[in-house]
């Protein structure tokens, strides 16, 4: 029976410390999202850190820009311009009362 509770008490402990280094990612870190995060604003971080992904690793811009038969310099142009609004423009907002 001890033994039991105390299993029980490290479980919560557990869940705590996960939760609140969790807090602190996601105010640290803006594209970890956080509890208010649309999915909306969830998928352009997703996006935008893949586009950026693309363009700082030179061998997938070259595997790009090979497969798009186009110069590199010309699809890290594409790439930048499409992290302007990766998913096209935002939904309008909702005013739920």
């Amino acid at each position: 029976e001890p033994l039991f509770r105390s299993v029980r008490f490290n479980m919560a402990a557990e869940r705590y410390n996960i939760h609140s280094q969790l807090e602190h990612l996601q105010s640290k870190y803006v594209g970890t999202g956080h509890s208010d995060t649309t999915r909306y604003e969830w998928i352009v971080n997703h996006h935008r850190d893949s586009l950026a992904s693309y363009i700082g690793h030179d061998n997938i811009l070259c595997h790009i820009a090979v497969a798009e038969n186009e110069s590199k310099a010309r699809v890290r142009f594409t790439l930048l311009q499409k992290m302007l609004q990766p998913c096209g423009p935002p939904p309008e907002k909702r005013e739920d009362y």
